[in-house]
């Protein structure tokens, strides 16, 4: 039977492999630690001079060299030097003039020193980094890994699992309540983004502290500030079981951070609750970073999300207020609105025995439902997520339910998508 409430001010109313080029400006700057200084003929023969005068002896060949040098540079119309190369350790020093060159083998010891191989020259090299002209590079292969849009479950591949039912769900649980025997799984493991269904543990963490549920809250613009897609407009006051009703009927966000907002120690003391609060129900792949789901960072297996169904259906104000069908609401702009049920099972008065539910969406959890109803004569939680769709959620439940209460069984692995942890 549908409950429709009516509330006033005070009254209830998402491997490709590219050739990726390496730039010929990149590759053009080397640098050599420790490497050969660039040496012309002529600072050659400086430098042979600076030795001399350092108790350095310049032999006849070393002056018959100098000369040589001499001569291949002492033409100043010639073309100018058109490679230039120096390589760490057996460097060859090489001086292009014309068609002409100049090439003396350098042997560096292990002490840094350089040694002609014939003794022409003794020189010593002061590090420096050497350019070295552009040259073609090999096109390397590198491997990118494609943006993957849609559902997190939809990139993890869980939609392709086989299950006998064929739900449109990436993942799907169903367990006995009374026993905790499972019925059905699917993926069950691995955590991901739970949208919405977050507002129950917020639920949960606004009833644990004791609060006046007839206290009036006020939508603030930080309420507002935070989530722009709303009907609650700023300035709305209602109070506390009513923004509770909100927040878990209709899902309204802007009612969920209220919540939060309004704890005692403000919002991050309700954050840390939450998680302590998890942490107590054993839910060992749960974490919560804000109090409406709208961030993907909210996320939790399947199995720990019945874990938290479960410990929600033990609060009668949550059980109440998540199967309510519709409210009016009395909102600042001086309208009353209708809120409605975002859950199609209660809304269509499809003939289910519902304790409990709550939706969610999100584009990084697809449509997700959790809920308590009864099967066969007990109490069952069922949870969906990563659904295609609002419709297909719902029919996921119809085919689940229709398929236990013909004597179904099974028990699906998680894929290999890790433990949820």
């Amino acid at each position: 039977m549908k409950k429709t409430t009516k509330i006033g001010l005070a009254t209830i109313v998402s491997s490709m492999v590219f050739a990726l080029p390496v730039s010929a400006k990149t590759s053009a700057k080397v640098v050599a630690k420790p490497t050969a200084k660039v040496v012309t003929a002529k600072t050659s023969v400086k430098v042979a001079a600076k030795a001399v005068g350092k108790s350095a002896i310049a032999t006849k060949t070393t002056s018959k060299a100098s000369k040589l040098v001499k001569q291949e540079v002492g033409n100043k119309k010639t073309t100018k030097t058109t490679s230039t190369t120096a390589v760490r350790k057996n460097q060859l020093l090489t001086v292009s003039k014309s068609n002409k060159a100049v090439k003396i083998q350098k042997a560096v010891t292990q002490s840094g020193s350089s040694k002609s191989a014939r003794s022409v020259v003794k020189v010593s090299y002061k590090p420096a980094t050497v350019v070295v002209k552009p040259k073609v590079v090999e096109r390397v292969p590198v491997t990118v890994v494609p943006r993957v849009s849609g559902s997190y479950g939809r990139q993890f591949g869980l939609n392709e699992t086989y299950d006998p039912v064929g739900l449109r769900a990436s993942v799907a649980l169903v367990v006995d309540q009374n026993s905790w025997t499972t019925l059905y799984e699917k993926n069950v493991q691995t955590a991901l983004p739970i949208a919405s269904i977050t507002k129950l543990m917020t639920a949960m963490v606004t009833l644990d502290a004791g609060l006046d549920m007839n206290e009036y809250i006020t939508i603030t613009d930080e309420d507002a500030a935070h989530y722009h897609h709303s009907r609650l407009t700023a300035g709305t006051t209602l109070t506390r079981r009513d923004v509770m009703l909100l927040a878990l009927m209709s899902s309204e966000n802007r009612a969920a951070y209220a919540l939060g907002r309004t704890y005692p120690g403000g919002m991050g003391a309700f954050i840390q609750a939450m998680n302590a609060k998890a942490a107590m129900l054993n839910m060992y792949s749960a974490q919560f970073v804000d109090p409406s789901g709208l961030s993907s960072a909210n996320q939790a297996s399947a199995m720990d999300l019945a874990k938290m169904v479960n410990a929600a259906t033990q609060y009668k104000t949550i059980r109440e207020l998540s199967t309510n069908d519709s409210a009016y609401i009395y909102t600042a702009d001086g309208n009353y609105k209708k809120y409605v049920n975002s859950n199609r099972l209660i809304t269509r008065n499809m003939g289910w025995d519902i304790g409990l539910q709550k939706t969610g969406t999100l584009s990084a959890a697809g449509k997700c439902l959790v809920l308590q109803t009864r099967i066969n004569g007990t109490p069952k939680i069922m949870v969906f997520l990563d659904s295609r769709s609002a419709d297909s959620r719902v029919t996921d439940a119809v085919k689940l339910k229709d398929w236990i209460e013909s004597g179904g069984n099974s028990s699906l692995a998680n894929s290999g998508f890790g433990n949820g942890s």
